[in-house]
């Protein structure tokens, strides 16, 4: 079997696992209500105002699990199945997203940094693979030198968009401890519903390391594939 073919079953399976892990998870304490009966909206809104956020609004957006910050709208929004829902799930995924306004308001960097390199990354993600295509093919019809280059380039482009998945690490797990500080110190959640609200924060953040690990092998899979075919 191509190498390429293992490379994309493996990641794959690793996106399915990490998925299904998240799905299944939340999906238990989904049936768990907290005992203060607070709604994910209702959890999220409380700790923007301890925090001084008064000025970000919360919305409901259609999907499951489509929650998110919205830096530029200032918006929090949050799916059907997090919004009015009072479980351990709900709410751990609300305090979650209220935990990257916090970010923002003290100016944490990786977030700063990954807000401002977006346009970079989303560039690269959807052309530094074409790129590389045609750099790998027009060594036949550019010659070795340019389509090396043109290959090369689209490494480069490749990479930034990896480069993001790997920072989106470290933001989603600040973002989570932040949720379960919060949650606690506001009494929001108790301590038997804590380590509920953690494994399904856990659970979630295992989807992003699924995702930057395979981002990172597809790159060095693309890198031997540009620096191999030249050395050959």
């Amino acid at each position: 079997m191509h190498p390429y073919m293992i490379l994309t079953i493996f990641v794959v399976v690793l996106m399915a696992i990490a998925g299904q892990g998240v799905q299944s998870t939340f999906a238990r304490f989904s049936q768990v209500p907290i005992r203060r009966r607070m709604s994910g909206a209702q959890a999220a809104r409380y700790i923007l105002d301890q925090n001084g956020l008064q000025q970000i609004t919360i919305e409901r957006v259609a999907g499951h699990l489509t929650d998110h910050y919205d830096p530029r709208d200032k918006v929090l929004r949050l799916s059907e199945s997090v919004y009015d829902s009072d479980s351990i799930s709900a709410v751990g995924v609300a305090a979650h997203e209220a935990g990257h306004a916090l970010q923002e308001k003290t100016g944490y960097r990786p977030l700063m940094f990954r807000q401002g390199f977006y346009p970079i990354a989303s560039f690269g993600s959807q052309s530094g693979m074409l790129l590389i295509m045609l750099g790998i093919l027009g060594v036949f019809f550019l010659g070795p030198n340019l389509g090396l280059m043109v290959a090369l380039f689209g490494l480069f482009l490749y990479a930034c968009g990896v480069l993001f998945s790997v920072i989106t690490l470290p933001v989603e797990f600040n973002a989570s401890r932040r949720a379960l500080s919060a949650l606690t110190q506001y009494g929001i959640v108790s301590q038997e519903e804590y380590a509920g609200t953690k494994k399904v924060l856990n659970a979630a953040a295992m989807t992003y390391v699924a995702a930057a690990v395979g981002a990172v092998l597809t790159l060095l899979y693309y890198a031997s594939m540009v620096l191999g075919g030249n050395r050959d």
